[in-house]
């Protein structure tokens, strides 16, 4: 890593960490996902390594209006806070952040009702006591361009970033840390096929750094500029339904060398989902120091659900059992608003679609009561010791840690393993050295 990289990581962690008295890491994993066993899981890892840990709800996951999950930011943090309290781990090792908020989830409006509806969002994460926001304005709203150019982007962001600052200082909370850029990637991934990305150019960053300062210090919030610690960028990295699209450091390089004149700043690189732990480590010594990962984490999980499911039917023989895949396309079918818009092709490649690929818009129907009440089935269904034999057919992968006694052959533990191994190369990336 080199010497400026090393500085501007130490500069920006430190004000996430807002005077934390824990070792700062080389990075930080932000885990997006609202799922209840990847935060237990997410929590057990940082115990294990006595961290803090960086936990993000999107603006279509939770806003003041409920999103998706139903919660508003009040809501989701009453939700990590519980899960820490039943594990023990400490709330004042946890971090919240926002990611991606901006009109997004309101863009069919026209602008300005979707921007003072974006105003509301942030404004009720901050008194939620979120202390990170990346600020996403780059879509369009209704009658707009799909992307926008970069001056009317960084207005937006530090219009957003205004009502984060005078909600913070209304009730006297920490002020936020923010996250900010233009080429910033689709929420949870792309819907098109990849081949090699378009790494952003270094001085397009260092335009969008420039044009910032000049939006916030307009708007009136220049102190704010202080405690922007990350541009979001692409540095060559994405998935998509069928293909990831792997990390190659020297595409990167020039990319790279702009940190050099980004004095306290670092890169976040978004859609880090699935790439191997060496390209995690790389993306670490480029500067990009905060890995978004959330997809990767519940595709995990689905795996273990549907070997679970897998594993109920074997053991019920003519009895029948499982059902939970049969559930999930039941629920999906009736209620396609998820998954219609991103996935193509023929109908029998839109079902494949449904339940494995890498975008895994199956996330979205977990909350759902049903699929939440098949899931509790399908663990009642299930042996307290489920036979090794059968964990080795379905669920390889965690087969050796249980034969070696480090996982328990049970159905919660075995979900929450596959969320752990899909964890570990995150923190291996992000450790101290």
């Amino acid at each position: 890593m080199s010497t400026a990289i090393d500085q501007n990581r130490r500069i920006a962690l430190a004000k996430l960490f807002g005077g934390r008295e824990l070792p700062l890491p080389r990075g930080i994993t932000a885990v997006c996902s609202a799922h209840s066993l990847v935060i237990e899981a997410t929590l057990r890892c940082a115990a294990l390594q006595g961290e803090a840990v960086l936990i993000e709800a999107t603006c279509n996951q939770v806003n003041q209006e409920g999103g998706y999950t139903g919660m508003t930011p009040a809501d989701f943090r009453a939700f990590i806070e519980q899960i820490a309290g039943s594990i023990g781990f400490p709330t004042s090792r946890i971090i919240l952040g926002g990611d991606h908020l901006g009109p997004n989830p309101w863009r069919k409006l026209g602008a300005e009702d979707a921007m003072a509806r974006a105003e509301a969002m942030v404004t009720a994460y901050v008194e939620a006591g979120f202390e990170k926001l990346h600020l996403d304005t780059s879509m369009g709203c209704a009658g707009e361009p799909v992307a926008l150019a970069d001056e009317l982007t960084a207005a937006r962001a530090a219009r957003l970033a205004r009502a984060a600052e005078d909600a913070a200082n209304r009730i006297g909370a920490r002020l936020p840390v923010y996250v900010v850029g233009t080429e910033v990637p689709p929420p949870g991934g792309a819907t098109h096929a990849l081949d090699e990305l378009e790494v952003t150019r270094p001085e397009a960053a260092l335009s969008t750094l420039d044009v910032h300062r000049q939006a916030f210090t307009k708007a009136g919030v220049g102190a704010a500029l202080e405690r922007v610690i990350a541009i979001v960028v692409q540095p060559g990295v994405e998935f998509g339904n069928a293909n990831v699209a792997l990390y190659k450091p020297d595409r990167a390089q020039m990319l790279i060398s702009a940190l050099d004149e980004m004095k306290g700043l670092l890169f976040e690189a978004h859609s880090t989902d699935y790439q191997p732990a060496a390209s995690l480590s790389a993306l670490v010594d480029g500067g990009f120091a905060i890995l978004k990962v959330g997809p990767g984490l519940t595709f995990a999980l689905r795996e273990a659900l549907y070997g679970l499911d897998a594993i109920a039917a074997i053991l019920a023989g003519d009895r029948g059992a499982g059902g939970l895949k049969a559930t999930m396309e039941e629920i999906m079918l009736a209620e396609p608003g998820h998954w219609a818009g991103h996935y193509g092709g023929t109908a029998e490649e839109q079902r494949l679609q449904r339940h494995f690929s890498y975008s895994d818009r199956i996330r979205y129907y977990w909350p759902d009561a049903r699929a939440a009440a098949a899931v509790e089935r399908l663990f009642a269904l299930l042996p307290d010791t489920i036979p090794e034999t059968l964990i080795s057919q379905h669920l390889a992968r965690l087969y050796p840690d249980v034969v070696e006694k480090r996982i328990a052959p049970n159905a919660r533990e075995l979900c929450l393993a596959a969320i752990d191994a899909a964890l570990a190369p995150y923190a291996a990336a992000t450790a101290p050295r």
